[in-house]
């Protein structure tokens, strides 16, 4: 008789099956037992792809002008005015009528967050929150937004199947993690559920939210492009350093052309990204509502840039 070699488990898929029962656990805790709850939670072993996402994230130290020509390209304009010209009247008719804020920003935050919902992600929700949760560099923070993941599940928005996104858990067309989604995705095709993967309505209507609860204010732009003196030191500048536009204009700031700013009382900030030399922006409240989204100034001035190009 041939003798039989026993196998031993993996250590680490051993550990990562106790992690998910108690996982499991918490949740039934929390009251989320509904059947989608528990088949996302039917894993076996960590994602490897999100692990190694995870540890390999590429490190980009770009200068404001080579990250302005590698995301505001003349195809991601095109592609941006075609997608408004289709979905204007959702954004206009059904959105906007509820949410004051500028179509420009919506479009913005939706082009450079998923192309215009053509790069969504295909990772499984749960099944990489809770590799990261168990694995990862954050898992705090991970493990609260798998909970919030399964709080969703719960509350029967969106299948375990079709909850999809990228390797970090931001989800669907806008990319919002559960905990934002949660926050301010809203319904807005009356369907009963907030499907911020496949719904127009729903997935303007969830940015919208975002930058209303943001604190965007009606009727303002995000900013502009200025001219500003070389002179004028770079510690003067940054977007926490807001002055009235008649204090910046005594300081030899002004519009594009030379131009004084119409509103001397109006408050804004100056930044100039790469120093001397490079280009200037006078920025005001609403740039801090997008910012909100994703808390980089370049970020920031892409959506305003790209949102005035499209719409």
């Amino acid at each position: 008789m041939r003798a039989v070699r026993a196998q031993t488990a993996d250590p680490m898929m051993g550990d990562y099956a106790g992690f998910v029962a108690g996982i499991r656990q918490e949740a039934i805790r929390q009251g989320l037992t509904a059947p989608g709850v528990m088949r996302a939670l039917d894993l076996s072993a960590p994602n490897m792809k999100v692990i190694e996402r995870d540890r390999n994230q590429p490190e980009f130290h770009l200068t404001w002008a080579q990250y302005r020509a590698r995301v505001l390209t003349q195809h991601k304009v095109d592609d941006g005015r075609a997608a408004f010209a289709r979905e204007r009247a959702v954004l206009e008719q059904q959105v906007l009528t509820r949410y004051d804020v500028s179509p420009g920003a919506v479009m913005g935050i939706w082009g450079l967050e998923s192309a215009y919902g053509t790069l969504t992600g295909s990772f499984g929700v749960v099944d990489a929150l809770c590799t990261l949760a168990f694995e990862g560099r954050r898992a705090k923070f991970f493990h609260g937004e798998l909970l919030k993941a399964l709080a969703i599940l719960n509350a029967g928005d969106i299948t375990p199947e079709s909850m999809t996104g990228s390797y970090a858990g931001a989800m669907g067309q806008p990319q919002f993690m559960p905990s934002a989604y949660l926050k301010y995705a809203v319904d807005i095709d009356g369907d009963g559920r907030r499907d911020i993967w496949h719904s127009m309505p729903d997935i303007f209507g969830s940015i919208a939210a975002y930058l209303a609860g943001s604190g965007w204010v009606a009727g303002e732009s995000w900013g502009q492009e200025a001219s500003v003196p070389d002179s004028l030191p770079q510690s003067e500048l940054g977007h926490a350093r807001t002055r009235t536009l008649g204090a910046w204009m005594k300081l030899g700031v002004r519009q594009v052309g030379g131009i004084p700013f119409a509103r001397p009382d109006m408050t804004g900030a100056v930044l100039r990204p790469d120093g001397p030399g490079g280009e200037a922006f006078m920025v005001y409240r609403n740039f801090a509502a997008i910012r909100r989204y994703n808390p980089s100034d370049f970020y920031a001035l892409a959506v305003g840039l790209l949102g005035n190009e499209i719409t």
